[in-house]
């Protein structure tokens, strides 16, 4: 296996999602209820370190953190895991298991405070057509004075 990092680590733990969505004929609350305590069981003997379930307007997430990427592989293949995850009410767009944080988690690293906007600030004002073509035309090299076509009239640039 190759030295880079695949899953979101913080506190020396990688974090897994699982998230199951909403069906048209069933609700992923349902799946919780049905495959929840065997895939928390099987986590837990599989080494996980931490997890939890989150229930959202769309469906429900599962996240997981185990030590390393190995244990989170082995966890995945067992064929509780299997069962479950071939068992989600939409199989195909109702499944998503990526590394991280899950749904609408924050970022890893705070965002930096951005600076008020300052008062008596003016937009700046619209280019005019001919500008517009000038510029168009100086991106696509070919700024030589001549005729230039801009929406569906000519103009002189």
């Amino acid at each position: 296996m190759s030295n880079r990092r695949i899953g979101w680590t913080l506190a020396g733990v990688e974090y897994w999602t699982i998230e199951v969505l909403d069906a048209d004929y069933a609700a992923a609350a349902m799946w919780r209820t049905a495959y929840g305590e065997r895939l928390a069981e099987t986590a837990v003997t599989h080494g996980a370190k931490e997890w939890g379930w989150g229930a959202r307007d769309w469906g429900v997430i599962f996240e997981v953190a185990f030590a390393d990427e190995a244990d989170w592989l082995h966890f995945r293949a067992t064929p509780a895991v299997c069962a479950a995850l071939d068992a989600v009410p939409d199989p195909v767009n109702g499944l998503l298991v990526y590394s991280g944080r899950g749904g609408s988690s924050a970022a890893g690293v705070p965002r930096r405070p951005r600076l008020s906007p300052l008062c008596g600030g003016a937009a700046l004002p619209e280019p005019s057509s001919n500008q517009a073509v000038r510029a168009q035309a100086a991106a696509v090299g070919t700024a030589r004075p001549g005729l230039a076509r801009s929406g569906s009239s000519w103009v002189w640039v």
